[in-house]
C-alpha cells in the first residue's frame, strides 16, 4: 500500500510558477511509474505528466509541453511537478498518482493504470 500527499497548490497569477510536491509512504516508489493528473470542475480527470521508475522517460500532455516539468527523487520518495507560464485553462485540482510497472522505462498516461491516488491539491491560475 501507497499513500500519497500533494503539496503546493494554490492561487496565482496568469504567468506565474508553482511546484507541486507529492511525498509517498507506506512503500518505496522506485517500483512504480508515477503520473500527475488534474480535474476542472465537471470535466473528467485528464493525464497531465508521467516519468518512468528510473526517471529516465517522460510525457507530457499537449497543453503543457514546454512548460511543465515532472521530476522524481526515490530517495526522497517524492515527485514534483514544476509549472511555469501558468493560464487561467490550467485551473484544476491536481493528483498524484502511482502505477505498478516492470519496465523501468514505462510510462503510463490513463487513469486506469494508475493504482493509488493522492486526494488532490486545488490550483487556481487568475486571468
Amino acid at each position: 500500500q501507497v499513500q500519497l500527499v500533494e503539496a503546493g497548490g494554490g492561487l496565482v497569477q496568469a504567468g506565474g510558477s508553482l511546484r507541486l510536491s507529492c511525498a509517498a509512504s507506506g512503500r518505496t516508489i522506485g517500483s512504480y511509474a508515477m503520473g500527475w493528473f488534474r480535474q476542472a470542475p465537471g470535466k473528467e480527470r485528464e493525464f497531465v505528466a508521467g516519468v518512468s521508475r528510473s526517471g529516465s522517460n517522460t510525457y507530457y500532455t499537449n497543453s503543457v509541453k514546454g512548460r511543465f516539468t515532472i521530476s522524481r527523487d526515490n530517495a526522497k520518495n517524492t515527485v514534483y511537478l514544476q509549472m511555469n507560464s501558468l493560464k487561467p485553462e490550467d485551473t484544476a485540482v491536481y493528483y498524484c498518482a502511482a502505477a505498478n510497472v516492470v519496465a523501468s522505462g514505462r510510462i503510463y498516461s490513463t487513469v486506469n493504470d494508475y493504482i493509488y491516488w493522492g486526494q488532490g491539491t486545488q490550483v487556481t491560475v487568475s486571468s
